[in-house]
């Protein structure tokens, strides 16, 4: 997989582009064994809420073969944007293997069922 990296109204230090690399890094499992696939992170920081003080916002967008997964979240911390980041990317890709093989298994069974009719 191939990161593209984007910082926002603050400076990308190395110790947080080894964080986001080691939390892609664990999704890897999910995905197919493909050079094409491209993941663009951004990270920003706002200060839209002035009274809760300084907001993160982690932003991906996944490029796989046939298919864009993106996600965005917000939080007060870098690291939890990140982590939620992860978790919601690995709902997504998991989700989609799922619904693929559910698809696949009630196909086999109306084909099953209708060998056993005839």
């Amino acid at each position: 997989m191939k990161y593209e990296l984007k910082a926002t109204n603050f400076e990308l230090t190395p110790s947080i582009k080894i964080y986001l690399q080691e939390k892609l890094d664990s999704l890897d499992k999910f995905l197919p064994h493909d050079s094409s696939i491209v993941a663009e992170i951004e990270l920003a920081q706002t200060t839209r809420h002035h009274k809760k003080g300084d907001i993160f916002k982690a932003e991906a967008n996944l490029i796989t073969p046939g298919r864009l997964i993106r996600t965005v979240v917000e939080t007060n911390e870098l690291h939890a944007a990140i982590d939620l980041m992860k978790d919601e990317l690995k709902r997504e890709i998991t989700g989609k293997k799922d619904k693929n093989i559910s698809l696949y298994r009630r196909g086999a069974r109306l084909f099953k069922k209708l060998l056993r009719k005839e």
